[in-house]
């Protein structure tokens, strides 16, 4: 068989960029999926943590210590 001419190659190339093109767009689009859904998370755990806080907090001031 002949040796792939120069078109060849860049046909060739191109093939293979377009491959990795579709792999890295697949990736990054559901890094940003997984990236969201944290985000969500955060923000839902932080509300919570808030709310917690909301509730366990001192309604007027701090007694003194016993040793006072």
């Amino acid at each position: 068989m002949d040796e792939p001419t120069r078109i060849d190659r860049l046909e060739m190339r191109l093939t293979e960029q377009d491959s990795v093109i579709e792999d890295l767009n697949r990736t990054v689009t559901e890094q940003w999926r997984v990236i969201d859904r944290l985000v969500r998370q955060v923000a839902a755990l932080r509300d919570q943590v808030e709310e917690a806080a909301a509730r366990s907090a001192p309604r007027g001031p701090e007694p003194p210590p016993p040793h006072y």
